[in-house]
């Protein structure tokens, strides 16, 4: 295969496509920026202009039509994913969809299946996972730095659903969007604890409207309701038999907006960041063996930031990291990318998250 062409449903100027793939696509050398659509063509024509693209569309079937395009990128909000990553599947294309897959598991299993039975390639925008400096940590626990894991914790700030908000953004305070605390923020960081320390045997979890209303503050400070649970508490005990326990609560903190601690028989990791989006922002690794009293800062050896090109920052580097191993799938026939088969189990995970505290009971993971 030569360059992978790729195309973008929901690229415009100043959207999520905008800060983390585009600039990502534009770094690598494996792919190529191809098409753009938008839901208007003013857009897509200005979108196209100032991402260097000459195929700009107002709607997502001429996208999937273009010649050039193999992978199709779905950065639209969750209720329309599962039209265009349908729409995508039937047309033979690779599709990247970001997180979440789907608004619920029943559409989750659907498009999971649709894609199997078509035999397309999928990934999921599930980026935290390739953060170096997890990388690096993963190797550690591996290599047995700081014994068995018997502990984590995580502590972390949505930033966003707080008590005020924009027109725009309104629809993260309702739960049927898709786009809540619990799917957003919560979920990358509880998906970056699996990767890195194994799935959970069983979870207790307790979902709260801490905030039951929001104001929009360019619409005449009007005040809507709030649905989507903003105070997240899980706790429960990983495959491994070690304990986990993750909070999340929406908006910010004065203290710290990221912590995250994994304790082991003989060291101890903690990861911090200044902003609560695990798959965005910047950390920090600090850590502690044997006879040391304290964790100190440690140096993130160059080689776990394989797939990043120099010069990337924000949300745009761990994206790339991702990209350079969907690159690999499509040219080897690896399977290195979180694909929809795993966000499928992110959808149970969900799931249970909500029964548990729905039904005030402990849930069992198979």
């Amino acid at each position: 295969m030569s360059t992978i062409g790729v195309g973008i449903i929901g690229g415009s100027q100043g959207g999520w496509a905008s800060i983390s793939h585009i600039p990502a696509l534009k770094a690598l050398p494996d792919f190529e920026l191809r098409a753009v659509s938008t839901s208007r063509q003013e857009s897509a024509n200005a979108a196209g202009k100032e991402f260097g693209v000459e195929a700009a569309f107002d709607n997502h079937a001429d996208l999937l039509t273009h010649p050039g395009v193999d992978v199709v990128v779905v950065a639209v909000k969750v209720p329309h994913h599962r039209e265009l990553i349908s729409a995508a599947i039937d047309a033979g294309k690779t599709v990247y969809a970001e997180w979440p897959l789907a608004l619920n598991l029943a559409e989750a299993t659907e498009l999971t299946r649709r894609a199997e039975a078509a035999g397309v390639r999928t990934a999921i925008g599930l980026q935290g996972r390739y953060h170096p400096e997890l990388r690096f940590a993963r190797r550690l626990i591996k290599d047995g730095r700081i014994g068995r894991v018997i502990g984590t914790a995580i502590v972390g700030s949505g930033m966003v659903w707080g008590g005020e908000t924009t027109r725009a953004h309104a629809y993260w305070y309702d739960r049927t969007q898709g786009a809540t605390p619990l799917t957003g923020a919560a979920l990358h960081a509880i998906d970056a604890l699996n990767v890195t320390l194994g799935q959970f045997g069983h979870l207790s979890a307790n979902l709260v409207l801490g905030r039951t209303q929001v104001t929009v503050t360019d619409d005449g400070n009007t005040v809507v309701p709030v649905t989507a649970p903003d105070q997240i508490s899980l706790t429960g005990t990983l495959d491994s038999g070690a304990a986990a326990s993750v909070f999340y609560r929406g908006g910010t903190s004065r203290g710290d907006n990221f912590r995250w601690e994994i304790n082991g028989t003989d060291g101890d990791i903690v990861l911090t960041a200044p902003w609560g989006n695990i798959q965005v922002t910047d950390l920090t690794l600090q850590a502690g063996f044997g006879t040391d009293t304290a964790v100190s800062p440690l140096e993130v050896p160059a080689e776990y930031s394989a797939g990043i090109p120099a010069g990337l920052v924000g949300p745009a580097r761990n994206v790339a990291a991702l990209y350079t191993d969907l690159a690999r799938d499509l040219r080897e026939g690896t399977r290195l990318v979180p694909d929809f088969a795993y966000a499928h189990t992110r959808h149970q995970l969900l799931d249970a998250i909500d029964r548990s505290s729905a039904e005030g009971a402990t849930q069992t993971l198979a």
